[in-house]
């Protein structure tokens, strides 16, 4: 009796195209297991991030404004909802696998740190092998979750989780979300600028604006359209909206991500993961159960990083409280 899986698999070699991924075709995971009778392999992983401890905690997580004052501010979360939905939009019109563009969407910022990118460089210049949250997104998948014996994903997806970043993933699904991240973070860190009066549209160089589009939505539409058309072996933009972005990209950095407005409590938060890494790795009897085997594994600096690294903003804060502030204090 043929399966639901074995349908879809069946339905992927006429959706999915020539360049795109099939599931039928994927390397498999380090520890075999059974197929499931309804869900294809990328299937299962995007299920299993999904239901993962670290993707819920990425609500309490920095994107870009420390402690906002509002609700409508991007979380980790909300930055990953955002990048899944570009990245998927991409997959499908380019006919690839729009299971496994998804599930490497929502693992791609796993190990992010409390604070953003502020507590991702605390951490880098405190942990001796240095750190960068897309490593320690795959291991948060690989080794951290489910009391240390990992998501065990697929091939696919943790190559295109590693590459998201930097490097050049094996698939074009992983390039498309490395891309989708780039649209998605951009855009949406300009909506948040104008809501905390950072910026205004109008700043927005002219001739960005003449080719990318004056409103959010209109970029998106046209960095996701010139994606569709250009790609085939490999995910492009059309060069001139290509250098449009990046002189965007540019822009950002000058005018927000290095505003000492968005920025202002950075200063704070990077003290506070260095002086809470430094206690960890002085009493690491006070890490919790679940990272004692990190402790007996791969030693003090490791649980204490990845311990740190796993906090959201609040929890982060509290700990701090709890262990630097005298009670009267608070």
């Amino acid at each position: 009796m043929v399966t639901v899986r074995e349908r879809v698999q069946l339905a992927e070699e006429t959706l999915i195209g020539e360049y795109g991924v099939k599931s039928i075709q994927s390397k498999g995971r380090e520890r075999y297991e059974e197929e499931d009778a309804l869900r294809t392999c990328f299937q299962r992983d995007r299920d299993r991030i999904l239901h993962c401890n670290a993707f819920r905690r990425l609500k309490y997580k920095t994107q870009v404004f420390l402690s906002p004052e509002r609700d409508h501010y991007r979380t980790r979360l909300t930055h990953t909802l955002e990048v899944s939905q570009i990245a998927r939009t991409i997959a499908r019109s380019l006919q690839l696998n729009e299971d496994l563009t998804e599930a490497i969407a929502l693992g791609h910022d796993l190990g992010h740190t409390p604070f953003g990118h502020a507590g991702e460089r605390a951490l880098d210049a405190c942990f001796p092998e240095g750190f960068r949250h897309n490593c320690q997104s795959v291991r948060v998948v690989k080794v951290l979750e489910k009391n240390g014996k990992g998501l065990n994903l697929t091939a696919e997806v943790l190559d295109g989780i590693i590459n998201h970043t930097s490097g050049v993933a094996e698939t074009l699904e992983g390039r498309v979300v490395r891309l989708a991240d780039r649209i998605a973070y951009i855009n949406h860190d300009i909506d948040d600028a104008i809501r905390a009066r950072v910026l205004a549209e109008d700043d927005i160089p002219a001739d960005i604006r003449k080719i990318l589009g004056t409103r959010r939505s209109e970029r998106i539409n046209t960095l996701v359209c010139s994606a569709v058309e250009h790609s085939k072996q490999d995910i492009l933009l059309d060069p001139t909206i290509h250098q449009a972005f990046d002189q965007l990209h540019d822009f950002m950095f000058r005018m927000v991500y290095r505003n000492p407005v968005a920025k202002g409590q950075e200063g704070k938060a990077i003290k506070m993961v260095q002086q809470l890494y430094a206690y960890f790795v002085d009493h690491p009897d006070q890490l919790p159960s679940e990272y004692q085997k990190v402790l007996e594994q791969d030693g003090v600096r490791r649980a204490a990083c990845d311990y740190i690294a796993g906090m959201t903003d609040r929890y982060a804060v509290d700990i701090y409280t709890e262990l630097f502030v005298p009670y009267s204090w608070k």
